[in-house]
Parts: C-alpha cells; structure tokens; sequence
C-alpha cells in the first residue's frame, strides 16, 4: 500500500491510497475460497464446486466486498501511521477499482484539532457563601403555608385574595361561543386567571349576586377564535370564602408526606433541603464560570462535520421538547442560525474537558456516579426501584460515568484558576421568593 496526504484546508485532509493490484487479488481469491466452501450450485455437491465456477458466479461480488474490506483497512492504517485522529467519517472517492487492477481511492476528512490550554492562572471566578438562617426556613415555610390555604365561606362582598365560585356565560355578537360557558369555576380574586375585566367585576359581588360585563379577548390569546373579540359574560357567584394560612401543626405535615416526627423535625428536613439547594447552586454557578473561562481562554479551531453534528442534535431537542417524535425532512427543523454559537460552545468545552482528562489521566471517580445517581434518583417516589433500572442499564451508567468524569475535570480546573469567595444568601442564589413574591394569594 502507498499513500499521500496533503491539507486542502483548516483541519480536512485528503489521503489518496493506492493498493497494488496482488493486494487486492490475495483479498479477492481468499473470498471466493470461503465462497466455494459452502457454495450451493446445481450438478455439484456442496462444497465440490470447481474454483473457476465460483469466480464465474461470485467473481462480481467478491471483488466488490473485498475493495470495501481495503479501502477500511488501508484508510486504518494509514491513519495510524501519519497518528491522525479523524473527526468524522471520510467522504471516499473511488479513483480506480476495476477487477484485475489496481484499488485507487482518496478519503477526505476532518482531523481532532490540537487543544492548547490557556492560562488557567489568569481565570477568576467568585464562589458564593451563603448559610441558610432560621429567617431564611421561617420564609420557607410560610411558602409552603401559602401553598396550602384554607378557605372559609363568608357573608360578605368579594375582596382581594377571596376564592369566588361563579357560573358564567359568554357571548360574542350574541353567541355562545366554544368554552363560554361554566358553572362552579373556582376564581382567585387578583391572581390573573381570568380576564382582567371579569376579575375586577367580580370584586365587591356577594353570594347570589348576578352581573354582565363586558370584556376583551387579548390578541394572542391561546384560543385563535375567540382571540382579539369583544365578549360579554352573565356571571352569577354561587359562593365567597377567604382563605388564611393553615397552622404549622401536625396535620399541616402529614401534607407534604411527614407522617412521623413533630414540626421540630419538620423544620430540620427543611433546612437541610435548603443547605442541599445552597450547595447545589454554588457548585452550578462555579461550573458555569469554570466553563466560560475555559471556553474563552481555549482558542480552537472546530472540525465542521462535529459542529454540523451539533447544530442539528439541538435543533432536534427543541422538535422533541415541542413534542415532535418524528423528523422526517430537514424542512422541519428550526433556523440553524440561533444554534451555531451554542452548538460551537458544546463542541469547544467537549474538546477541552477531553484533553484535560487525557493529559492529567483522571478516571471515573464512582463516588461521584453515586453521589449523581442518589441526586437522580432521590427525586422519585420509589427511589430504589429507578436505582435498579439505571444499574441494568448499560447506556444510562455510561452517562453518568461521563458526567461524573466531567466534573472530575472541572475540580482539576478549580484548583488551578482563582477562585474569590464572595459572600451571598438563600434568596441571592436560589432566587427564592422573587417569583413568589410577598403576598399570600394562592
């Protein structure tokens, strides 16, 4: 075997194989010899089938396969010869492959880039350092009070935060139309499930009480054909109850599945549950400046077939999240264009976090995986039963390994850049309460 390489551009290469013509004889003969072993032909029994008969008939056929068991075999070793690490497969180009002659080919292809770290001394990223407080669990808890109301029917006219039960009917130009009709619609007042209109009629209407009112379909409605209308709704309150929060007793417990221990214990799971949370987003938000500083201290040139590779797995993910199982057509998928610079991030970080675990021989660290699949599976209701499922699962183990390898990596990479504590809370990291606010409504 003979063969050239030159650079057409960037990292693709062009390797040009020539395999002399006895080469691919030996390989072709040694396939009709196996063929005329178990060959089946009329007027011949089985395995008495003179060679030139079975050149005759497989002669086409043997060459062929023979030619695809060359050009995979010689493309190996020429690979390991020049010790390229390609990044995809080769496009081949048959040059010559004529029986009796000579195999000519040329395979074009993409190399793995050389990975130079950067100054990892110069990267500095800030840890934040937050404990959770007793006024930090005594929030909590009031959260998931506000989770649980009690109602209580009551004498009087509707107010913020009043659950109302209506029964209603909508009408566009005089028509009832699809879904404008109701009876027993629970209603918290101020808490935007309806139509602003109809919540600030409701406020002030007693049980019993009737009214009409108009009100106006917002243009991007969810439903297309009522969306941008004009309505008028006949509602009726059937009942009127204001809410408190529950107690921090007993009861109250045995709602989120506490059914041993007092309040007292109570308290403690949540703390801890918050301390996990704490420690969780620190260990997030240092991976996410570890990642950053890596990715633009790593200057690196991108093999096209790993970055077209990536582009589509996530213009695929976003399909499947928008519940699209089957992609029949490149049509389908959304514009690359918004998935580039994330798609080159990925394939960037993926190339440096391996040549970080190359060069430094870090290995699977299995308390690591345990510590991932106890976090994975902890979150189910029968925890061991999804415990046994992942350790049946060959490919399922293999991603945590991986995962479990990375951030093996990572803590390699923390100890190498600086890391500035900087002191933080509950709510700063977890941005607890910002969505929830401060208002009791359910």
């Amino acid at each position: 075997m003979q063969f050239s390489l030159t650079t057409t551009k960037g990292l693709e290469r062009r390797l040009e194989v020539t395999v002399p013509p006895e080469q691919v004889a030996t390989e072709v003969n040694q396939r009709l010899k196996a063929l005329a072993r178990t060959a089946r032909m009329k007027g011949f029994r089985p395995g008495k089938v003179p060679f030139s008969v079975v050149q005759q008939q497989y002669g086409g056929q043997a060459h062929a396969e023979a030619v695809d068991e060359l050009i995979r075999s010689t493309y190996s070793e020429a690979l390991n010869r020049e010790q390229l690490r390609p990044a995809g497969d080769p496009r081949i180009e048959p040059l010559q492959a004529t029986p009796g002659g000579m195999l000519r080919y040329a395979a074009t292809f993409e190399i793995m880039p050389e990975v130079k770290l950067g100054d990892l001394g110069a990267i500095s990223v800030e840890r934040p350092t937050a404990s959770v407080t007793d006024a930090d669990v005594d929030a909590m808890l009031l959260s998931m009070r506000k989770q649980k109301p009690v109602f209580t029917k009551v004498d009087r006219p509707a107010i913020e935060t009043d659950r109302v039960t209506i029964e209603f009917e909508g009408r566009i130009d005089g028509e009832l139309f699809p879904g404008g009709k109701g009876d027993e619609l629970r209603v918290i007042l101020g808490a935007g499930s309806i139509l602003p209109e109809l919540d600030a009629a409701l406020h002030g209407m007693s049980t019993g009480e009737e009214k009409t009112t108009p009100a106006r379909f917002p243009d991007d409605y969810g439903a297309k054909t009522v969306a941008g209308k004009e309505a008028q709704f006949h509602m009726k309150v059937a009942s009127v109850e204001s809410q408190a929060l529950p107690e921090l007793d007993e009861d109250f417990i045995r709602g989120f599945g506490m059914h041993e221990g007092g309040v007292d214990e109570f308290r403690a799971q949540v703390r801890t549950s918050m301390e996990n949370e704490v420690a969780g987003a620190v260990k997030n938000k240092l991976r996410e400046q570890l990642l950053d500083g890596l990715y633009k201290g790593t200057p690196i040139e991108l093999p096209q077939v790993m970055l077209e590779e990536q582009i589509r797995e996530l213009q695929v993910q976003v399909l499947r999240r928008a519940g699209v199982q089957k992609i029949e057509r490149a049509e389908q998928l959304p514009p690359r264009d918004p998935f580039v610079e994330p798609a080159r991030k990925r394939v960037a970080l993926g190339l440096i976090i391996g040549e970080i675990i190359r060069t430094n021989a870090i290995r699977v660290d299995r308390a690591k995986v345990e510590e991932r699949l106890d976090s994975i599976t902890g979150a189910y209701p029968d925890p061991e039963g999804i415990r046994r499922q992942y350790l049946q699962s060959r490919e399922a183990m293999a991603q945590l390994e991986s995962a479990a390898l990375e951030d093996s990596a990572l803590d390699w990479v923390q100890g190498q850049v600086k890391v500035i504590d900087k002191p933080s809370s509950f709510t700063e990291l977890t941005g607890f309460g910002k969505q929830q606010g401060d208002s009791t409504d359910a």
